[in-house]
């Protein structure tokens, strides 16, 4: 389904396509990004894609290793007027060690090598592309037919290195259909011959059909959201691209080694310490990058990969939010029993806005207490200047030290603290270094984010972002306000993810791109819990434990293959091109700067980007009017 509204289409292929039979595939990842994949394809994957794309139908869409919302098949062929087919590919050796099934019931798949038995079960390729089989029946093409639908489906598996026969007598406890059984031919299972000929009509029996009355192209639309390669993946692979302001922003440092920097959210500041990171590593120096939000340094970290000429200097980086590397510190010179008296004394407040930070700088001066050629710290408007300064006693002589802010995103209230008077007494003189232009946000978009900064946020400090000069608008964008009661919130919520999901797959975008901004914990783990009953997954930062929520915050990240949904809290810093936002009844001061937050991580794309509101705050009504596409509940 490509769901349309107003005047704006999200229609394009998804990228990656290569010639086949004078008409165009499509291939994804692309042919040209192959070469990059974070799990490279092994020999055999590479010899099954030759055959794929040599012998079948260009009408068959070849996904490699799709985000099928956590699960990660080696192939998923589709023909949106045939079917769909899932592919394992195992290139193992079954003479590198003796394998075999056990007779228990269930049966296991299991290997002896050196005198040593263990479990091969987990990775048993017939048990997988079942499964992932039954996923797609179940979860991911809901409308097919039902049980004359799980025909249009085929499971094969494909071993490159391994005679047929053996493969089929090793897993006949595992195969449900005989040889010569009619539904064999959705269960292939094929080896070196087959492959090597190219014998496509045995690997894929069904790809010799011409049509089928169970599949349909609204059918595949519903898959392919959950198959095209997500924005984050194929972006990782790419170099940072930077202006010419941004570039010497990264690749200079001041007389002082102090630098600041500010701008608009989008704008670059964390692109320019990221490639600064990089260069100092790069060169063998130890960089500390320093953030107040858990989860932004995965951000950073992905934008540093992308930087790095040597994949070496990484180890260089230390990556951490400011409280952690305090506890680091305390931990390193032995006052783990001081750290721990900390809070048996005082608040958490008090602790973690004073007392810790204090702890720490008289730290500085153990020989044990870590040291760094450069300190670089993101968000800096969220740092308290006690902060900033007990960071700096930790710099090696002649280093240097990185801040970049927005005072428009002072969701703390932190941003007043850092007067002219303060900023000089923490090293620095001179200007700020100024980015204006926003790269992130699609032109359709920055009215909207300016008129908001204009209404609603404090007028000293803010950052209005602005266009690059003679910049066309080739980023369409879907911008959509929902007004709703506080009751009818979280059915809101999950009623427009799911209507967003319907305008994934016919782009290059996924399903794994799409991120839900919840206003707090409770009302974003009621619409986690509502997808869940619809067998959508999502990762997620809501867990009621603090303890539990701060793992999960640790382990977010945009690259898995799930929903996201997390509060605006922790997603600043980071950028989607699909994302939904809650705002909840809540008009203070904060809580503007958290929604100005919200709208600014949308991610502008070629091939469109969506920004949905649910907004349950009566005050904002008149500003939501402004949008495209306003609707009220």
């Amino acid at each position: 389904m490509n769901f349309k509204t107003g005047m704006i289409s999200l229609e394009s292929s998804p990228s990656g396509s290569s010639a086949a039979g004078g008409q165009r595939r499509i291939i994804s990842p692309s042919r040209d990004d192959l070469s990059t994949l974070r799990q490279p394809l092994t020999q055999g994957e590479r010899k099954v894609l030759e055959v794929f794309d040599a012998a079948l139908d260009p009408a068959w869409e070849i996904y490699i290793q799709p985000h099928l919302n956590g699960l990660r098949p080696d192939f998923v062929l589709m023909n949106p007027h045939v079917g769909i087919a899932v592919f394992e590919v195992k290139d193992w050796d079954l003479d590198a060690m003796h394998y075999f099934v056990t007779d228990h019931r269930p049966p296991e798949l299991q290997g002896r090598k050196d005198g040593k038995t263990f479990s091969l079960q987990g990775q048993n390729p017939i048990t997988k592309v079942n499964y992932y089989r039954d996923a797609i029946y179940k979860l991911y093409c809901p409308r097919l037919k039902q049980n004359a639908g799980f025909a249009a489906i085929t499971a094969g598996v494909i071993f490159p290195f391994a005679n047929t026969q053996r493969v089929r007598d090793l897993f006949s406890a595992f195969i449900t259909c005989d040889e010569q059984d009619r539904l064999a031919r959705y269960q292939p299972i094929t080896g070196i011959a087959e492959l090597a000929a190219g014998q496509i009509a045995k690997i894929f029996p069904e790809s010799t059909r011409q049509s089928s009355n169970v599949m349909r192209e609204e059918f595949a639309a519903d898959l392919r959201g959950w198959l095209v390669e997500p924005d984050f993946s194929a972006t990782q692979r790419r170099p940072l691209e930077m202006d010419a302001n941004q570039r010497m922003l990264a690749e200079d440092r001041t007389t002082s080694g102090y630098r600041r920097i500010k701008g608009p959210a989008g704008s670059g500041k964390s692109l320019v310490l990221a490639s600064r990171a990089a260069k100092l590593a790069n060169e063998g120096k130890s960089v500390l990058v320093a953030t107040y939000n858990i989860t932004l340094w995965h951000y950073l970290r992905d934008l540093v990969v992308r930087a790095l000429s040597d994949p070496r200097g990484y180890r260089n980086i230390v990556f951490v939010n400011f409280h952690s590397w305090c506890k680091q510190v305390c931990m390193d010179v032995g006052w783990s029993d001081r750290y721990d008296d900390l809070w048996k004394s005082g608040g958490a407040g008090t602790v973690l806005d004073t007392e810790l930070p204090q702890l720490v700088a008289s730290a500085s001066g153990m020989d044990d207490a870590p040291r760094y050629d450069a300190i670089l710290v993101d968000e800096g408007q969220d740092y308290r200047p006690l902060w900033w300064n007990t960071l700096r006693r930790f710099l090696k002589p002649g280093g240097e030290m990185l801040l970049v802010a927005d005072a428009t995103q002072d969701v703390y209230g932190t941003a007043g603290a850092w007067t002219d008077d303060t900023m000089s007494g923490a090293g620095f003189r001179g200007a700020w270094a100024q980015l204006d232009v926003s790269y992130r946000l699609p032109p359709a978009a920055l009215p909207l984010v300016r008129d908001f900064v204009t209404r609603y946020l404090p007028k000293k400090g803010a950052e209005l972002p602005a266009l690059a000069q003679g910049a066309l608008d080739l980023s369409p964008a879907q911008l959509r306000w929902v007004q709703c009661g506080s009751d009818e919130a979280i059915r809101t919520c999950v009623f427009e993810l799911q209507r967003m999901m319907q305008q994934t797959g016919s782009t290059d975008l996924a399903n794994a791109d799409i991120t839900f901004l919840a206003s707090d914990v409770v009302t974003g783990n009621n619409v986690v819990a509502a997808l869940q009953d619809c067998e959508i997954a999502s990762v997620a930062t809501f867990a009621h434990d603090k303890q539990e929520r701060r793992r999960e915050k640790m382990a977010f990240y945009m690259g898995d293959a799930r929903i996201k949904a997390t509060t605006v809290h922790s997603f600043k810093g980071w950028e989607t091109p699909l994302l939904v936002i809650h705002i909840d009844a809540t008009a203070g001061a904060q809580s503007l700067a958290l929604i100005y937050v919200g709208l600014t991580r949308l991610k502008r794309r070629a091939s469109g980007s969506c920004l949905t509101v649910v907004c349950s705050n009566t005050e904002l009504v008149d500003f939501g009017r402004t949008w495209p596409d306003f609707v009220s509940g």
